[in-house]
């Protein structure tokens, strides 16, 4: 089948066109992956994708097949995607949320690219945290920090080009929903940040059709999985394969922005030189969501003891 086939099936218009199926859009992802599809049909089918929204069988069906196109990956425990490319951010203090899980013993990977957005890659050395120059380097860090970031650009090739199409189409597309949904290594518990509220129930929607566990999806800071402290959280997801929904009560009554130009940097934060009580909340907050998504039974509680704990020092 060919890739024109599909942009049919989507672009017949009113009372002829319809969504693509799972496996529909799985062939779709092969013949856009392999490249030898025309790049007028790649761009058609995901700005046709994007004009009538995506459907969660599309969504499983295009992540489902990047993640199979993918190499040979490590084991990890929580699959963490950092996709928010081009929105200016605070400081990235989710990073010491992931930091903070790794040195309690779980793997988490932290895949993503950001786009002109330098924030997140930025602040990876400040908060004691690798750079996979392969698959086989993210293998050899999780080994031994417990924890690595893997460029999207390195791991998928494929993938990113066609993430990268935003340049020439001026548009983001499902491809964006695609890399936060592609688990690279296949983790039971994934967390995940959208900036759209209505990508949270989409991305569970498609997870579930996946045959995932554990997934956490807040609209969280700067479309990162970074939760406010201040705020009531809203989070959508799966919890044992079943869907799932909850809210986290506020933390802290400040409604500060995440973007403070004051607020302290990574390294200062994690090492004490800083204590600002908001930005620890973040931090906190944000582990302790994750460890919810892990299952544990006091997230909260067990954020605070890891956080009183920690190394003296995240730097590399």
């Amino acid at each position: 089948m060919s890739l024109d086939t599909h942009v049919r099936t989507l672009g017949r218009g009113p009372g002829r066109s319809r969504s693509l199926t799972q496996e529909e859009a799985a062939d779709a992802m092969r013949l856009m992956l392999s490249g030898d599809a025309a790049p007028e049909a790649v761009g058609a089918l995901l700005m046709l994708l994007r004009m009538k929204s995506e459907t969660a069988e599309e969504i499983a069906g295009l992540a489902g097949q990047a993640q199979a196109s993918l190499g040979a990956m490590p084991t990890a425990d929580l699959d963490w995607p950092s996709y928010a490319a081009g929105r200016t951010r605070g400081q990235p203090y989710f990073l010491l949320s992931a930091k903070l899980l790794a040195q309690s013993g779980t793997r988490v990977l932290i895949h993503g690219w950001n786009g002109a957005d330098a924030q997140v890659r930025d602040g990876l050395a400040a908060a004691g945290i690798s750079v996979a120059q392969s698959t086989d380097d993210a293998a050899r860090l999780l080994d031994r920090d417990i924890i690595a970031y893997a460029p999207l650009e390195t791991i998928h090739p494929a993938l990113f080009d066609l993430l990268r199409l935003r340049s020439v189409l001026g548009l983001r597309s499902c491809i964006n929903t695609v890399c936060r949904m592609l688990n690279p290594c296949g983790a039971t518990a994934s967390v995940q940040g959208v900036f759209h509220p209505s990508y949270r129930l989409l991305q569970a929607d498609a997870a579930a059709l996946l045959g995932w566990q554990n997934l956490s999806v807040i609209k969280g800071g700067g479309g990162e999985f970074e939760r406010h402290p201040g705020k009531d959280i809203a989070a959508f997801g799966l919890r044992g394969g079943h869907p799932w929904h909850d809210v986290a009560p506020n933390l802290i009554d400040e409604t500060r922005r995440l973007t403070s130009e004051s607020a302290p940097g990574l390294g200062d934060l994690w090492s004490g030189t800083a204590t600002d009580a908001f930005e620890t909340e973040v931090v906190l907050g944000t582990a302790a969501l994750a460890l919810a998504t892990l299952g544990h039974p006091a997230p909260m509680d067990h954020a605070s003891t890891l956080w009183a704990n920690r190394s003296p020092c995240p730097a590399l």
